[in-house]
């Protein structure tokens, strides 16, 4: 996947940004990404489908237990709720921890592209910043 973090500023040549600016400018960024992606994904999508992400990535608890329940049942043995765990160090019954998992899950299965679709729309944002990169740093 990637990072918004000091490379992506050096790969879009922001890497001069104000240091006051950088954290600011990187969530603008990581909004505005949540954003189209989150357009690009539901295009196509059912009523029901999207009620049912939107429940998973309101962190619904009982909405995303349910779910685990019915798709993923042993999730706490999968490998990548076990790196995820890792990763994020939440406990392993961290309500916030499943409906992350759930959410990648339900995408896995429901927009298996969803990851060819970060990509493209990351690689857009790119070049919309780097084609207004002078205004930004002045």
């Amino acid at each position: 996947m990637f990072q918004l973090d000091e490379n992506f500023l050096q790969d879009i040549g922001l890497n001069d940004l104000p240091e006051d600016q950088k954290k600011p400018f990187l969530q603008h960024i990581y909004d505005e990404l949540e954003l189209r992606v989150g357009t690009k994904l539901s295009d196509g999508m059912s009523d029901t489908q999207l009620q049912e992400f939107e429940a998973i990535i309101d962190r619904k608890d009982d909405i995303v237990v349910a779910w685990l329940d019915k798709y993923v049942p042993n999730c706490h043995n999968e490998p990548d709720f076990i790196r995820l765990q890792q990763v994020t160090d939440m406990d392993v019954n961290d309500p916030a921890l499943r409906s992350e998992y759930a959410a990648t899950k339900w995408l896995e299965i429901n927009r298996p592209d969803y990851k060819s679709v970060v990509n493209r729309v990351l690689e857009d944002l790119k070049q919309e910043v780097i084609a207004n990169r002078s205004s930004i740093l002045n």
